[in-house]
């Protein structure tokens, strides 16, 4: 007796590997429009899980946007790897088609978190900043406030930034690289007087994952924009209650940010704002309610991350990727 054989199942699409070099063809602007587009398709399913061995750790985000797709970002982070010249963190964001579960593609991590990090941002920056600002302030300088260069430049042409850090030396040595490396053109001054620079900011990036406030809402000028990055953990603060005060505040997601960042949840803890005073998330764009009100008011807007973030911007890289390749 023959036993005919089922034909194993091959996928409907090519499996992409979308590496570093992807980047020459991605756009900062395209980059949130396309984090606006997913926000207008039904509310993300999100879910991460933590393993541990001593110091060493696995972290997976998982994100599934009906009509968009899925994706699985997974990271290691591997604090003795410096030793051995090499990064901390690795990993690779995993791609499915939400037609059929298929992998479409496995997307560089570190690219991934680049340009969600940045583009996160700017994408509150380019709905609550006045238009014509083109102070700009950059708090912190690494990796990720050397990205807030890049895409400011992008959505405020000719603006000039200044640089602080508690290292003087780092702020000296990203404004000085600038001049010549990826970002050539910017023009970036390192500064120390740091209420100064922030009086005279009309946006402000804050990159610096401290644990107490550094930044004062004193120190803020009317008309500034505040795009707080860095804090990510509960016993984080990067800006004080006064800031808090002061502002009008949104957040990228309030899932993300109102129970589980310090920024927000310290204050609201303790009664100096409360969770009704954040007056929209991205999924409230399509309502305009995520807007400046007026010239005059400052508008704050905590990026707390989210895998839903990681499937938007791995998608848009994806498509860039296939785009220059005239694939759909």
């Amino acid at each position: 007796m023959t036993t005919a054989k089922t034909p194993a199942k091959t996928p409907t699409e090519t499996i992409d590997i979308v590496g570093p070099e992807a980047e020459a063809h991605l756009d900062w602007i395209a980059l949130t429009d396309a984090l606006a587009a997913g926000h207008a398709l039904p509310r993300a399913e999100v879910a991460d899980t933590f393993l541990y061995r001593g110091a060493d750790t696995l972290l997976t985000r998982s994100a599934w946007i009906d009509g968009l797709g899925l994706a699985i970002k997974g990271a290691t982070v591997m604090p003795g790897n410096p030793d051995a010249g090499l990064p901390v963190v690795n990993g690779a964001v995993n791609l499915f088609s939400d037609r059929d579960g298929t992998l479409q593609a496995i997307v560089d991590f570190h690219l991934v978190t680049k340009w969600k990090t940045a583009g996160d941002s700017l994408l509150a920056a380019r709905r609550l900043a006045r238009p014509d600002a083109r102070r700009i302030l950059i708090l912190g300088a690494g990796n990720v406030a050397r990205s807030m260069l890049e895409a400011y430049s992008a959505a405020f042409p000719g603006a000039r930034f200044e640089i602080w850090s508690r290292s003087a030396a780092s702020a000296e040595r990203l404004a000085g690289s600038v001049a010549t490396g990826p970002g050539a053109g910017i023009a970036a001054t390192a500064v120390t007087d740091l209420p100064a620079a922030v009086a005279r900011a009309e946006i402000i990036a804050t990159t610096t994952m401290s644990s107490e406030p550094i930044l004062r809402g004193d120190w803020l000028s009317p008309g500034t924009h505040l795009d707080l990055i860095g804090a990510y953990r509960p016993d984080m603060r990067e800006v004080d209650d006064t800031a808090l005060t002061r502002a009008r505040i949104f957040v990228n997601s309030r899932a993300t940010t109102i129970e589980h960042i310090g920024e927000l949840k310290d204050p609201i803890a303790r009664g100096v704002i409360g969770a009704g005073d954040v007056i929209a998330d991205y999924y409230d764009l399509g309502s305009g309610r995520f807007a400046r009100g007026s010239e005059d008011e400052i508008t704050l807007c905590k990026n707390g991350g989210g895998a839903h973030l990681d499937l938007m911007t791995a998608d848009y890289i994806l498509k860039a990727w296939r785009g220059r390749q005239g694939r759909p």
